[in-house]
């Protein structure tokens, strides 16, 4: 076991340089022609390794750590939220033929991922019920502090059950139940401004791969919805699929979700 995760470690080492290699060679090259592009997090992080006159030294390693974490929170996320959007859909034919036609009319006119706003509300409320972490990563209070009548002292471990609060009637109209529609006309997002709904936490210390992991998730979802039409196994019927939880680290499925893939569009579609 210790000389696989060596070599994974190795493996996973030699991709991070490589991708910043390869952010350092295309730096020079621009600074060299002029040539302007938009730089992502990467260079961003480089430029702070250079130029950012930091209280700390900003290390390669450094840099790997943070990439790896973003990748890691990304994709996990991206899996969990993935299989139980597709659970609730099977579960829910209704609201599955609705996303349908709408992914299938935007990308037959040649539309885009973004213009799917009827996919967000559907992936909104499965995060809602099936929050990719059922507590957000424990914090310390710094300093003594009152909320709402109740003492926390300094060095207090905190733990948010956004689990339990995404599924609260005194903030959600039918809480247990799976309604994408709640989500029309709303301002309630995931990105930490709304508190009854924070499943990548709030603040400067929210998960760092919440953008990399929702995009997977539009994109992915958008073409399982277009390219196939999905039935259960057998003779299962939606009201029979089980929707049982298995808790810890992430709320995955109790049970492996079992579909079967029927193709309707063999084309790609555009991100």
């Amino acid at each position: 076991m210790r000389s696989r995760m060596e070599r994974l470690h190795q493996e996973a080492d030699r991709i991070l340089e490589s991708i910043i290699k390869e952010h350092r060679a295309r730096k020079a090259e621009g600074n060299s022609s002029n040539e302007s592009k938009a730089d992502d997090l990467v260079d961003v992080l480089l430029d702070l390794q250079e130029h950012g006159n930091l209280a700390f030294s900003l290390t390669t390693d450094n840099i790997k750590a943070v990439i790896l974490d973003l990748f890691i929170a990304g994709t996990e996320t991206s899996s969990t939220i993935l299989e139980w959007a597709m659970s609730e859909l099977l579960k829910h034919p209704e609201v599955m033929e609705k996303a349908q036609t709408e992914v299938r009319e935007v990308f037959g006119k040649d539309g885009s991922v973004g213009e799917l706003n009827y996919l967000k509300m559907v992936i909104r409320e499965t995060m809602r019920l099936h929050p990719p972490l059922p507590l957000l990563f424990p914090r310390e209070c710094r300093e003594e502090c009152g909320i709402n009548g109740y003492n926390i002292p300094i060095k207090s471990r905190v733990l948010v059950n956004v689990w339990a609060i995404g599924r609260d009637s005194n903030y959600w109209v039918e809480a247990e139940r799976f309604h994408p529609e709640r989500f029309l006309d709303s301002a309630i997002d995931y990105k930490g401004v709304n508190f009854e709904f924070t499943p990548f936490g709030a603040g400067r210390r929210m998960c760092p791969g919440i953008l990399f992991g929702i995009s997977n998730v539009d994109l992915l979802l958008a073409n399982l919805l277009y390219h196939f039409d999905w039935k259960l196994p057998g003779d299962m019927k939606p009201e029979s699929l089980d929707m049982s939880e298995a808790f810890g680290a992430t709320v995955r499925r109790k049970k492996a979700l079992h579909l079967t893939p029927i193709l309707h569009h063999p084309h790609p579609v555009r991100s």
